[in-house]
């Protein structure tokens, strides 16, 4: 194997992703921004959830709502909850309710009407992600999903789909935490310039 070759080619192949991405996702990327600013001016919060390297994106994006993504402004926390976090709930959950039920149920625990549930999935199929969005359903909670390939079933259950235009696993996810990034930009400096 030639790894200077190696290295090259999957740099080319995660930013031709990027680049695919921004035809296919960004009229989608706007509407869960507003959707996201709506329900944070309503005193909602954003809940996040995910499997594997996916639920490591939610509890990144989480911390960076809470705390902060951009260096360069100072604003209070944002509402932010990872359902991915708490190992009590988690094994709990997956003990006596069965591990599809596990962000259901923290959904109708903690779910608002007022509230954006932000899913994220690389194959848009897991039963534990679809579960979760029934029970925003039965609760009025909108949702917005990360998610690739074609969406799978998640793409017609959340409010806004973003489905990454990829195959490759490990591209969907660098997409993802890129456009985590870029709608908590966007809505941190839109609160910020409102608040100024």
């Amino acid at each position: 194997m030639n790894l200077k070759q190696f290295i090259s080619d999957q740099l080319e192949e995660s930013a031709e992703t990027k680049k695919q991405t921004i035809e296919a996702c960004t009229n989608s990327i706007l509407k869960a921004v507003e959707l996201i600013l709506g329900s944070i001016r309503n005193r909602g919060k954003v809940i996040l959830c995910g499997n594997g390297g996916s639920a490591a994106d939610a509890q990144h994006l989480a911390a960076e709502m809470v705390i902060r993504l951009s260096h360069d402004i100072e604003r209070p926390g944002l509402p932010a909850l990872a359902m991915t976090t708490d190992s009590s709930i988690l094994t709990a959950g997956g003990n006596d309710i069965g591990f599809d039920n596990i962000f259901a149920r923290q959904v109708e625990a903690l779910g608002n009407p007022e509230d954006v549930l932000l899913v994220i999935s690389t194959s848009g199929n897991s039963k534990n992600i679809l579960k979760a969005l029934e029970m925003a359903k039965e609760k009025n909670i909108k949702s917005v999903g990360l998610l690739g390939g074609t969406g799978g079933k998640c793409k017609n259950q959340v409010t806004i789909p973003i489905v990454v235009p990829s195959s490759n696993t490990q591209r969907i996810q660098e997409t993802h935490i890129t456009l985590g990034h870029i709608i908590i930009e966007i809505v941190e400096r839109d609160l910020h310039e409102k608040n100024e």
